[in-house]
């Protein structure tokens, strides 16, 4: 039976892999501490189903305090997701978390694997947040990596380190960008979650800056293929876009959400904030060559998912 570990499992995107890798008979062990940056019960709530499979078990603990040494042995993949998300929290004293738990940290994971002669791929979860303001797409090669925010700084410094390890110590590594994940399970501080909660409350939704800003958005579902068709290929030490091909403006995802859930919707706009890019646009076709990639949800059928996951689970959240 091939196994992975999960950094992260708990989360968006970890719960949502560890899904689909025990469905394709994997054994899976998961690793995750449960941070208070968004509610611990919505994290419990993401493994549920995972917690019921016999080919799951779950270190609840820092990766910081654990020999990973001993964990990561004969282990076949890694997908190292864990890291302190959100970019407009990563400003002033908050840095010095960031800098822990997604330059350290991977620091730290990256050492424990210079010996270890099972691992088939360690799969790196970076962000498009790399990249910062870009004008055109961006493209993994020719696009300059030149981050807007503190967080961006950090996830283009844990990649620097993946790729470091990599041709020094032949650590069979990728790593991918994501564009603007969305779908069943997304953080509540993200836009989507916060939208459909004000819809189903009759709230005002906020929006920060004038609602033009685009997104290649991303359903949740494709970023898990992605990652795993990255870890079974035969690609190391590369750098990949995994984008959606669904690239909207904010005010067009308000549309779209006002015929899911046939409401009319009142906007609050509030000032820019500072972090936060203007426009994301991937060029996947890199991603197609090497990891047979092919996003295939389209933005109203990920969109309806998460609505009625939202709806279904709204006493998780607390607003």
């Amino acid at each position: 039976m091939k196994t992975a570990i999960i950094t992260g499992v708990a989360g968006f995107i970890g719960s949502s892999l560890a899904e689909k890798l025990l469905k394709d008979n994997f054994k899976v062990v998961g690793i995750d501490n449960f941070t208070n940056y968004y509610s611990p019960h919505i994290k419990e709530k993401n493994i549920e189903n995972c917690l019921k499979n016999t080919n799951f078990s779950l270190i609840n603990q820092d990766l910081d305090s654990l020999d990973l040494s001993t964990i990561f042995e004969n282990t076949d993949y890694i997908f190292h997701l864990s890291a302190q998300p959100g970019v407009r929290a990563s400003w002033g004293k908050e840095f010095a978390v960031y800098v822990k738990n997604n330059i350290s940290v991977t620091q730290k994971i990256l050492e424990s694997l210079k010996n270890n002669t099972t691992l088939k791929k360690f799969i790196f979860a970076s962000s498009s947040s790399v990249y910062g303001n870009q004008s055109s797409i961006m493209n993994e090669d020719t696009s300059l990596t030149k981050p807007v925010s503190p967080y961006g700084v950090t996830k283009l410094a844990a990649e620097n380190l993946v790729n470091l390890y990599f041709k020094n110590y032949e650590i069979p590594t990728i790593s991918l960008r994501y564009f603007t994940v969305y779908g069943p399970r997304q953080r509540p501080d993200m836009a989507f979650s916060r939208f459909f909660r004000s819809i189903i409350k009759d709230k005002k939704l906020t929006i920060f800056g004038n609602g033009e800003q685009t997104r290649d958005f991303t359903y949740v579902d494709d970023i898990v293929d992605a990652t795993i068709n990255a870890a079974t290929s035969d690609s190391v030490g590369e750098i990949l876009n995994v984008g959606g091909g669904s690239i909207f403006s904010l005010i067009q995802i308000i549309e779209f959400m006002k015929e899911i859930t046939e409401k009319e919707l009142e906007i609050n706009f509030e000032k820019e904030q500072k972090g936060d890019v203007k426009y994301t646009n991937a060029d996947i076709s890199k991603s197609k060559k090497l990891i047979n990639y092919k996003p295939s949800r389209n933005i109203k059928y990920g969109l309806t998912q998460q609505y009625e996951y939202i709806k279904t689970n709204l006493n998780f959240y607390d607003d």
